[in-house]
């Protein structure tokens, strides 16, 4: 099934000649107020011997400086905020690597602004005025659950603030108040249908028309295989702690063909990740962003580590991020050869003998990697066949590396209740 497309607000269809001017003026009050108020922006630029006025036009942002999670924690809690901690709205926070977390902050126009970003994602997902949305997002200090249950709110929706886990209530609760919409990550969604199914429901009977699925990379064989089994349109949303939360970009149901970055708002560059230089539109590299409106805690050319390309607008005038299969900071080495999880997960899901749930496991034998992915049998399917040989002999052929295959009972490896943890590596250091 596809929704129908809803009319767009005017800045949606607004000329690039017209979008780069509203950007452009935009960009140098942001620039202006990261450096008048963050000690962090002012000594950077300072290093770099740039100023805000050397913004001329949009391509003068390459010679400032990147910022990066390190920045964070460098300065952790406050220490990136360009506004008095009292006037501060909310406070949010993802998990870091040092038992810090990520701190995000937000002025009530900051909320404002992230509310209208999630309602126009909401509606360009093909949710109206009116719909109820089954909000499956952690909520708390994660910004999934509150960014979403807002940008609802803003379209005119009708909120049902699950959260994550209780997977029998929510199954529940989608049958009895039978929404048209769910927010979620895509790897609790399966735990969702899988759960649908036990209880003897056909998940393609079920209300839900719209899954928008976000805080974790997905393919596009993911897409074909819920929206085959859930009878919905399975649409992406983009967005990271850092920037705002969700809502920096969305697929638009009409097309589902990459993610449009709302560019009022947040300026995308592409840039190669290891040199750092910028690359034309349609190279793949590393997004970067550059927030045009934050009040709190603007951002300055933030590397978000993921990979992607820009490439021109479809459904709307703003130019598309392709959709983020991948991560630097999540490609792994195996004997040389550089592996990404979503590859396996889109040779797992060729073969529908194998369930989408996995686990790749690595470890070290003297000085050799050892990789084994770990699958469970298809539901309904028994024994799952020649199906994990074939899987090797792709992962060999297309990937480039020799591993194992274990088949596990179904349910063995655990269900997701937010972000998926593919990835066990017991090369690294404790």
């Amino acid at each position: 099934m596809t929704a129908i497309a809803a009319p767009l607000d005017p800045i949606e269809t607004a000329s690039r000649d017209e979008l780069a001017a509203l950007q452009l003026e935009r960009m140098r009050w942001s620039l202006a107020h990261a450096y008048a108020n963050v000690p962090h922006y002012a000594a950077t630029f300072d290093a770099h011997g740039v100023r805000p006025d050397d913004l001329r036009d949009l391509s003068d942002l390459a010679k400032f400086p990147f910022v990066t999670k390190a920045a964070y924690r460098d300065n952790y809690p406050f220490g990136l905020c360009a506004v008095p901690r009292e006037r501060l709205a909310r406070i949010h926070a993802s998990s870091g690597t040092t038992g810090k977390p990520t701190v995000v902050a937000y002025t009530k126009r900051d909320v404002d602004t992230w509310a209208d970003v999630v309602a126009r994602s909401i509606r360009a997902a093909g949710g109206r005025p009116g719909d109820l949305v089954h909000v499956s997002y952690g909520y708390g200090l994660f910004t999934g659950g509150l960014g979403a249950h807002y940008g609802a709110e803003r379209l005119g929706c009708t909120v049902i603030p699950m959260s994550g886990g209780q997977t029998e209530k929510q199954v529940q609760l989608i049958a009895d108040f039978a929404p048209r919409v769910i927010m979620v990550t895509p790897s609790y969604m399966l735990a969702l249908l899988d759960e649908m199914e036990r209880q003897g429901i056909d998940p393609a009977s079920s209300s839900l028309e719209i899954g928008i699925f976000g805080a974790e990379p997905w393919t596009q064989e993911m897409r074909v295989r819920l929206e085959a089994r859930a009878g919905i349109d399975a649409v992406d949303i983009y967005g990271l702690s850092e920037v705002i939360g969700p809502g920096v970009a969305q697929e638009c149901v009409e097309t589902k063909d990459g993610l449009h970055v709302w560019e009022d708002h947040f300026y995308p560059e592409i840039v190669d990740p290891e040199m750092g230089a910028v690359l034309p539109d349609g190279e793949r590299g590393e997004l970067v962003l550059t927030s045009l409106t934050k009040e709190a805690m603007p951002v300055v050319r933030y590397r978000t580590r993921d990979l992607t390309r820009l490439l021109p607008g479809t459904a709307r005038t703003m130019r598309r991020i392709e959709k983020i299969t991948g991560r630097c900071d999540d490609m792994l080495i195996v004997r040389g050869v550089n592996v990404f999880p979503t590859q396996i997960e889109e040779l797992i899901l060729r073969d529908a003998r194998l369930a989408p749930q996995y686990q790749i496991k690595l470890s070290r034998e003297g000085n050799l990697d050892s990789m084994t992915v770990v699958v469970e049998p298809g539901i309904g399917v028994g024994e799952p066949g020649d199906a994990p040989a074939i899987l090797r002999d792709r992962i060999k052929n297309l990937v480039g590396v020799t591993t194992a295959i274990e088949v596990v009972p179904p349910g063995t490896i655990p269900q997701s209740q937010g972000k998926a943890q593919h990835v066990f590596d017991a090369r690294k250091p404790a």
